[in-house]
């Protein structure tokens, strides 16, 4: 398919790093908020996330000014009618992820894509609000998205050949690596990594070694780039509490079964890095 104009529902974190990328490669961009606030907080931390790539070296002053002005704002997903393709990047919850596909699929042409970029939840489930089924896939980018080169394409059983190889094509396109991952809980990565979180956090409640022991004995021993409690503040507490729950609700599986800790921590709004304060303090 040919693929000119984007859409992304969303533009914290996740939406703000999906919008940039594709703004960078080319794309023209609308981008949807719930209200002008988020909308002007979320294209303001696409204004920064790419000045950083000019500090860097990453990006010219004139290739920046090019890609920003590929950007448009809305809060009103009337305005994702040119879109070719949009990807949902709101909130880890499947009745609002439904909604915005209901949405959606009333607003656009029948041969625009879907894609979510759920870490978890069941993308063949998102499809069957929809008139479009065959059209509807996961594309889960990980954080920070400008820096991180993964892409999990998740295929449901309804997405048809022509959908995947057009998110395959539009991933090169991004500059990331595609893998396709199955359409069940957690998907190729966070089926591994929440476990491994999980038991770190364990760990560190049952006090036996503290968070800096621990992240410093897998940086240093398994040579990863963070330890895990740093990147669960990464990722959010509150991410990583909602993944969990939807695996252990799936597989029944101890490993799968969040530490009372991390529900405390989430519970009292230490969510990290987003909220400032996690299993660490970045204010």
């Amino acid at each position: 398919m040919n693929i000119q104009t984007i859409g992304v529902v969303g533009c914290g974190l996740m939406g703000s790093g999906i919008v940039e990328v594709c703004a960078r490669a080319g794309f023209d961009v609308i981008v949807a908020e719930a209200d002008e606030e988020r909308l002007a907080a979320g294209l303001q931390r696409v204004r920064q996330s790419v000045q950083r790539g000019v500090s860097r070296g990453k990006i010219t002053p004139e290739e920046a000014e090019v890609a920003l002005g590929r950007i448009r704002g809305t809060v009103d997903l009337e305005d994702f009618r040119p879109a070719d393709l949009v990807i949902e990047a709101v909130t880890e919850d499947m009745n609002i992820k439904k909604a915005v596909f209901r949405r959606l699929d009333a607003i656009l042409r029948p041969d625009v894509i879907l894609a979510s970029n759920t870490s978890s939840l069941s993308v063949a489930a998102l499809a069957a609000v929809t008139q479009r089924p065959d059209r509807v896939l996961g594309m889960h980018f990980f954080n920070p998205v400008p820096v991180m080169a993964l892409l999990e394409l998740v295929r449901s059983i309804l997405t048809s050949d022509e959908t995947l190889a057009t998110a395959q094509a539009i991933g090169a396109r991004l500059g990331k690596t595609t893998v396709v991952a199955p359409d069940r809980p957690g998907f190729i990565v966070n089926r591994l990594l929440i476990p491994y979180i999980i038991d770190a956090i364990k760990l560190y409640e049952a006090g036996l070694a503290s968070k800096e022991d621990i992240d410093t004995a897998i940086k240093l021993g398994l040579a990863h780039p963070m330890g895990p409690l740093t990147l669960a503040d990464l990722v959010g507490l509150d991410t990583t509490l909602a993944v969990a729950d939807v695996l252990y609700e799936e597989y029944g599986e101890a490993r799968f079964k969040a530490p009372p800790l991390l529900r405390r921590m989430v519970a009292a709004g230490l969510l990290g890095r987003k909220s400032g304060r996690g299993f660490y303090d970045y204010r």
